[in-house]
Formats: C-alpha cells, structure tokens, sequence
C-alpha cells in the first residue's frame, strides 16, 4: 500500500508532537448544549506522523451487516483500547495534553484511540454519533486529530436546521463535546474530486463508541 500524499510546505520540522492548547483553541456553541473546538495545525511535523503511522499501523479492512447484506466498511481501521501502548509517542503525548486541557469538561480521562485510514474519496463515513455506551444517555468528549489531506467534516442537528462543514488536515484538531454525540451527528462524506489519504486519530474516554 502506497500513499499518494501530498505535504505541506508549512510543516517543515523535525519535531513531531502536539503543540499547546489553552487560549488556541477556538470554541462554537451549538444547539442542545453540545458544542466544538477546533485547533489548527496543532499537530507539530504532522505530516511525518501521517507517513509513520501510514506505513506501520496494522491497517485493516472490516465488514459490518447494513440492512439486509454484509457490505465492507468504506475505509481501514486500527483500534488501541484502554491500556494498549499507542503506536507513536506522539499520540501518546497529544493524549495527555488533550486529558490536562479538558479535565473541567468531564470526569474521565481519555482512554482509548480508533485510528481511520480515509484512502482517497470513495473511502467516507455515514452520518452518526458516537452513542454505543455512554455517549448515548451522557455528555462526553471526543477529540480527532486529522492528519494528512484535508476532508470535508459535516456536522447537522438531529432536530433539523443549519449544519456545519470544516475541512480538518495536517494536523487540524477537532474537538466534539457536550450533547453533540446525542444531539448532533457527524459525517465525513464521499467525494469525487481528487484527495489524497487522510488519517484520523479519535480519542475517547472509557465507555465511549
């Protein structure tokens, strides 16, 4: 498996790892008391992490039931649970300043990471929330670190009403908390313009699909 990626020439370091946080991140309130942040470029050399974990992640292909057939799961997966070693310190360390950052947000810390290999614009995923476990009667927080090529990130109110797109890549965090997994659902839709391969990192706490 080769990527077909193109860098950025504003990422040019031999530092990889998360930068600070604080007064950075950018906050909008949504309805129903859920809400996101966004981070951008937060992930420092992020584009050799992208080829790291590119390269060495155990990528795999799933199959999941869909109404009345069995059908593959339109990107790869790799899944880290609580008390498995990430594959790159980098995560672990973006981990940790994501736990002191929003530990006023919610009682638990993040505890397990679910890695998405997007490998060009057929790969997507449906509209959902993350409501498996807690995530369907509490509030939670669930952060994504995206990186290599940007990809749309849609986000609509289950009660109807105006949306929101973002572009995340390269290093872009997003963050979702409050209601937003109950109340709101999120998407990274198909496109037939040319992308080339994105990963996303989701960090979850314990109890959180």
């Amino acid at each position: 498996m080769a990527a077909n990626f193109q860098a950025t020439l504003l990422d040019v370091t031999d530092t990889v790892g998360p930068g600070p946080l604080g007064d950075t991140v950018r906050r909008t309130e949504l309805s129903d008391g859920a809400w996101v942040d966004i981070r951008p470029g937060w992930m420092t050399g992020a584009d050799a992490l992208f080829e790291w974990l590119f390269r060495n992640v155990p990528w795999r292909a799933e199959r999941r039931p869909m109404y009345d057939r069995v059908v593959d799961v339109p990107r790869l997966l790799c899944f880290y649970d609580e008390g498995e070693p990430l594959p790159h310190p980098a995560l672990a360390a973006a981990r940790q300043t994501l736990d002191e950052h929003y530990a006023t947000e919610r009682a638990e810390p993040f505890v397990t990471a679910g890695l998405c290999l997007y490998r060009d614009g057929r790969d997507s995923v449906t509209w959902h929330g993350d409501r498996i476990g807690r995530g369907s009667f509490q509030d939670t927080v669930v952060a994504i670190v995206s990186l290599g090529a940007p990809r749309t990130f849609a986000l609509r109110p289950l009660r109807g009403g105006v949306g929101h797109r973002y572009e995340p890549g390269h290093g872009d965090l997003l963050v979702m908390g409050g209601s937003a997994q109950r109340t709101w659902q999120h998407a990274v839709p198909k496109t037939a313009n040319a992308v080339g391969p994105r990963i996303s990192i989701q960090f979850r706490p314990r109890g959180v699909r």
